[in-house]
């Protein structure tokens, strides 16, 4: 019991966080899992079950948040399917290249990762394009893009989507509520890989693949109850308000992971 109340405890959060930002939870969760399953784990798979779980909890995490997003009729369902097909790609390949990443590499890809979009999302940095005026090109290198860099580091993809759209004038609430969308299939095909890769590996994780169940179910259990809270906060609070907090969290994550 000691041991699940952790693991409750952050479903409680990542769920939330996921309907207030439309992130998937995975940025609270990898570091999270980092740290609670550091003494169950080894070192080697760690980085990379901590991933594959946060993944596998965003499909359902991404199932609360969408329905609850989509209920105020906030997503933008058209600019979801451009993104789709190269994003479930990319994260699939993703998750089948970590296989050959070292644990340090992939913690400070993840930290590195988190700093940059920390910075153009604190200091607002956009384009004078509007996103309806991009070609198709560019939807499929950026899907690709996202779904690649999301499986590696075990997010919903929010913390590339939304930078994204807002970057391209998509009003945040916007941005945020359709990044909730696009999590869902970087989650599904991203999970699928790592339940994959870590297939044939010696598993010390007593799940699938580099996917902890134990973890898993806790931390679902709670977070889809949470996700439509944070959704419901999300379009309650200012959008610039809302940028900077997304942005100064995302980097204290970052130096969470450094830390680590």
């Amino acid at each position: 019991m000691a041991e699940i109340i952790p693991l409750l405890l952050l479903g409680v959060f990542s769920g939330f966080i996921a309907g207030l930002l439309g992130v998937g939870g995975g940025l609270i969760m990898v570091p999270a899992l980092l740290y609670l399953l550091a003494d169950s784990i080894n070192q080697a798979v760690l980085m990379h079950t901590a991933v594959g779980t946060a993944l596998a909890a965003i499909v359902f995490t991404s199932i609360s948040s969408v329905k609850a997003h989509n209920s105020r009729g906030a997503i933008h369902w058209h600019n979801f399917k451009k993104l789709t097909p190269t994003i479930l790609l990319g994260a699939f390949s993703g998750a089948m290249l970590t296989k050959v990443m070292s644990f340090d590499f992939m913690r400070i890809f993840f930290a590195l990762f988190e700093f940059s979009v920390a910075a153009i999302m604190y200091f607002g940095i956009s384009s004078s394009a509007h996103v309806d005026n991009l070609g198709k090109w560019v939807w499929r290198v950026t899907g690709y893009i996202i779904g690649l860099v999301s499986a590696i580091v075990g997010i919903g993809g929010g913390t590339m989507t939304t930078p994204f759209l807002t970057y391209n004038n998509v009003d945040i609430k916007n941005a945020i509520a359709t990044s909730a969308a696009v999590g869902m299939p970087i989650a599904i095909a991203g999970a699928l890989g790592f339940i994959v890769a870590g297939w044939s590996v010696e598993s010390t994780t007593g799940g699938l693949g580099f996917i902890h169940t134990q973890a898993l179910v806790s931390i679902v259990v709670m977070s889809v109850l949470f996700a439509p809270l944070g959704a419901k906060v999300a379009h309650s609070v200012d959008g610039k308000k809302l940028k900077k907090f997304f942005a100064i969290f995302l980097a204290f994550l970052g130096l969470t992971v450094i830390a680590f």
